[in-house]
């Protein structure tokens, strides 16, 4: 079994960050996978350095909703690592395209 027994999908680009009645422009790489155990899609990334962001939030923890282009998703953001760059995490539907079916993944 391997570390991850799970195909991921996930989305790099720009994205607004809604933090309360917040709205900042950010950067974001994400990744994403269903988890067949608890029955819910699981998606998560991080947010490249932002001076604002790490100004609004002084390095606490808070939800937010990330809105890409392709939607949006209530998630949780958590403590910056050293690089400056917030994690955030979410359960259920992501802020960008998954395969909803085999023919989506290529093989059908």
């Amino acid at each position: 079994m391997t570390e991850h027994d799970h195909d991921e999908e996930g989305y790099s680009g720009p994205a607004t960050l809604i933090v309360d009645e917040s709205e900042l422009e950010v950067t974001v790489v994400l990744r994403g996978y269903f988890e067949p155990i608890d029955g819910f899609y699981h998606w998560y990334g991080r947010i490249h350095a932002s001076d604002e962001l790490s100004a609004l939030l002084g390095g606490k923890n808070r939800p937010a909703v990330l809105r890409t282009a392709h939607g949006a998703a209530a998630g949780q953001l958590s403590d910056p690592d050293t690089w400056g760059r917030y994690r955030i995490t979410g359960t259920s539907r992501p802020p960008f395209p998954v395969a909803t079916s085999l023919s989506d993944l290529g093989n059908g």
